[in-house]
């Protein structure tokens, strides 16, 4: 079925039935505006269904047992449109069922480099008919409206009969997850058909949400390649096109059907009903028009010139080496440069958070692709800029000043219904201004920063100024929020929140400077720069001198330690286990945050701070979050722990291709996925950009025996390969006059097209024996 190297190949066989809502997630594709689940073309078995559109939802009352003032009324859930991948089969009457009749071999595959995934399977049905089905299915990279399926079947050993039917199908039951907080709320039958109508053998179909006020219009355009004495029908009804082939196939006969579809989604209340099927149907036939070949050979090329930055070569660990490919191939179809478009914490793989977007796409994707794909990074900026008039809406409502961003959304509005993590959880307004700072530095983009990031960090610094308060002895204080850690909330001082508060203020004063007119028109004034330089300056930073370490926030080391002796394997998650009254009020660490605070804001520790903050949170912080692994891998790096390190950046590679929480049916966890990235970049690679510069300190594992990743900076392509001796900085790319300035090391280097530089690797600290951890 493939040829090649295996590292850039995800395959799944029979032996992983068992487990399809996973493998459904693996091999999810998208192209940040449509996305299609990896599930079988006949539709069953199926762990959950799912085609997503990005932004299409519907909204649900949430409910409280006692309401509270600010507590939000509704909320917002992803939904599937219409699914035009679904290909059904029946031979001799029988049902094409994996788990019925005997399979002789099936086998699917995620191509990284072609972006498309394949399937080829021989069953033999109850009656003893034996046939081989074919399938390539891509979602289109360049063309973002476009998906398409190419199936074919052939029989084996004796004629059979067969029927084919190619649905476009409309409100497909979704199972519901009850047994987990995270899961998505269910809305079953979603949509209400407005109108559809079929030409020849294609057809259209458009749909409305009930609340949300939203239109979805799929078509779809076939090419058919059977024997002559072939019957072709169609059926239209309001939730279903379906295009049905019937007919008989000798040994060597075939029936191939090529689909062609097309998706758009707007509001009811902009485009009607017949303009978005004329939009989709005239889609799909240019796409029909242009052919499947010319899809691939499109989807290739672009990948190709994404994976050319992209691109991660490991030497010294197969596995890795596959995992880093399959994560950043996943981050890289999760966003769209040609829109304003957000990438939720699932992308379009899965319905798991309800599809809603969380800080973990500033605090950890949006890192990534600055680097790598930058235009994907400002799309989704942009995306938090057109919704700031929500977010200053919801500071009024709060009774803040500027803007507060949703813990949760989809649609801007803020849709957690629990606030100690939700409505407290400030961090997330400056985790949005840090992804803007670092955007803007990593490319030098002033329009970006005087069209929509200014505006965004002066709004997040507004917030900041007026929630926090000065002491008598001077210290600004940020009281009752909730960091980073779940296990902890309403917390004061909170470092992370703190520091990257402070980055944000200061951040603001300087776009304030350089961005006069938006100043001008925002009423900024010079004493409200003052007043934020003022306030990040004194911000509080909570210190235990008795035990040499910094506190996660104000208290935090003297509150009781958890039993973990006491805490069985079966105990974890905790918080599906213990009343998070107990997880509150105890030194238990769900996910990293003072580590997290060391990562983002380096310059606010010294080296031995860091290595003691590192050993105590070691031993309080369990993982029962996906977000965790890659902070701990960066600083057990940094500070000297490779072989820990090692081993946290396995497991966020394998987060999800080895479903290592039990999570992956739900979709993806992009977050992690990303982490894999910041591993190699800033764990091994000892990327820092805090100072607005490129800084390396890099070491490597005794593991992995050569490592090369590359970045864009300032629109250069920078080639990074370390091995255990060396460094080397390269521009591939750049022109004789192109110049990047670089630190190695606290060394100082002027990096050019025509002198590529070498370096010995720094020496590894010396951090002790490895910290201890929860079992």
């Amino acid at each position: 079925m493939s040829h090649g190297d295996d590292s850039w190949r995800i395959r799944r066989t029979d032996a992983d039935l068992e487990r399809l809502g996973e493998t459904e997630s693996v091999f999810a594709l998208a192209n940040g505006w449509v996305g299609w689940r990896g599930t079988l073309d006949e539709g069953a078995p199926c762990g959950m269904p799912g085609t997503y559109l990005n932004g299409f939802h519907e909204q649900h009352d949430l409910t409280y047992p006692e309401s509270g003032y600010a507590f939000p009324e509704r909320s917002d859930t992803v939904i599937s449109a219409p699914n035009a991948s679904l290909v059904r089969l029946w031979v001799d009457d029988e049902r094409l069922d994996l788990e019925t009749g005997t399979i002789r071999r099936h086998h699917q595959e995620l191509d990284l480099r072609a972006g498309v995934l394949r399937r080829e399977t021989e069953w033999v049905s109850p009656g003893g008919r034996a046939v081989r089905v074919r399938s390539t299915r891509l979602v289109s990279l360049p063309r973002h409206r476009v998906a398409a399926v190419d199936w074919e079947v052939e029989p084996l050993e004796q004629p059979v009969r067969v029927r084919v039917c190619a649905d476009l199908l409309a409100n497909e039951r979704v199972p519901e997850r009850g047994d987990d907080p995270r899961a998505a709320s269910v809305i079953h039958d979603p949509l209400t058909a407005e109108t559809g109508s079929h030409d020849g053998l294609d057809g259209v179909l458009v749909h409305r949400t009930g609340r949300s006020g939203q239109r979805v219009a799929v078509a779809v355009a076939h090419r058919i390649e059977a024997p002559d004495d072939t019957a072709a029908d169609t059926e239209l009804t309001g939730d279903r096109f379906r295009l049905a082939l019937t007919g008989s196939l000798r040994p060597g006969e075939r029936i191939r059907v090529t689909r062609f579809a097309a998706y758009e989604c707007a509001d009811v209340d902009g485009t009607p009903p017949g303009e978005l099927a004329d939009v989709v149907v005239a889609e799909a036939d240019a796409a029909r028009t242009d052919g499947f070949d010319a899809l691939l050979d499109a989807q290739r090329a672009t990948l190709d010139a994404a994976w050319a930055t992209a691109d991660v070569e490991l030497t010294g660990d197969p596995q890795l080496q596959r995992a880093v490919r399959f994560s950043v191939f996943h981050l890289l179809q999760a966003g769209r440069a040609d829109g304003d478009r957000t990438i939720p914490a699932k992308g379009l793989t899965g319905n798991g958070y309800d599809g809603h977007v969380l800080w973990d796409t500033e605090g950890y994707v949006l890192p990534v692709l600055t680097y790598l794909a930058p235009e994907l990074a400002r799309s989704a900026l942009r995306w938090r800029h057109a919704h700031l008039p929500e977010a200053r809406d919801r500071a009024a409502e709060l009774r803040l000043t500027g803007a507060t961003y949703p813990w949760r959304t989809l649609s801007g509005r803020e849709c957690s219904g629990y606030w100690p993590a939700g409505s407290a959880g400030l961090h997330v307004n400056a985790d949005i201004a840090d992804a803007v700072l670092r955007y803007v530095a990593a490319t030098g983009d002033t329009g970006f920063l005087a069209e929509s990031g200014a505006e965004v960090l002066i709004e997040t610094a507004r917030l900041w100024h007026g929630y926090g308060h000065f002491d008598d002895d001077g210290l600004f204080h940020l009281t009752g929020v909730t960091g980073p850690d779940e296990y902890s909330a309403l917390a004061d001082d909170n470092v992370f929140t703190n520091l990257m508060a402070r980055r944000n203020l200061r951040g603001a004063a300087d776009a304030a400077q350089r961005c006069p007119e938006v100043a001008e028109r925002l009423g900024v004034d010079a004493a409200e720069v003052s007043g934020w330089r003022a306030a990040a300056d004194a911000v509080a930073v909570p210190y235990d001198g008795k035990r040499g370490v910094h506190e996660q926030s104000a208290g935090f080391t003297a509150q009781p330690e958890w039993d973990f002796d006491a805490t069985g394997a079966d105990d974890y998650p905790l918080l599906l286990h213990f009343p998070y009254l107990e997880l509150y009020r105890k030194q238990v660490v769900k996910q990293a945050d003072l580590v997290l605070a060391m990562l983002r804001c380096p310059g606010e520790f010294t080296a031995e701070e860091k290595t003691r903050n590192f050993a105590y949170y070691e031993a309080r912080t369990v993982r029962d979050s996906s977000l965790s692994a890659s902070a701990q891998a960066i600083l057990a790096a940094e500070v000297g722990h490779l072989d820990l390190a090692y081993d946290l950046f396995a497991e966020t590679a394998l987060q999800d291709l080895d479903d290592l929480g039990d999570k992956t049916a739900d979709g993806l966890h992009l977050a992690s996925l990303a982490g894999a990235w910041l591993v190699v970049a800033q764990g091994f690679g000892g990327l820092r950009d805090d100072r607005g510069v490129l800084s390396f300190d890099p070491r490597l594992p005794g593991k992995i025996d050569r490592l090369v990743f590359h970045l864009r900076w300032h629109g250069h392509r920078l080639r990074v390969t370390l091995t255990s001796r060396e460094a080397r900085y390269e521009l591939p790319d750049a022109g004789p006059d192109d110049a990047v300035e670089l630190w190695h090391h606290g060394e100082r280097l002027h990096l050019t097209a025509a002198a590529p530089l070498t370096r010995p690797m720094p020496p590894v600290p010396d951090a002790g024996p490895p910290p201890s951890a929860p079992r």
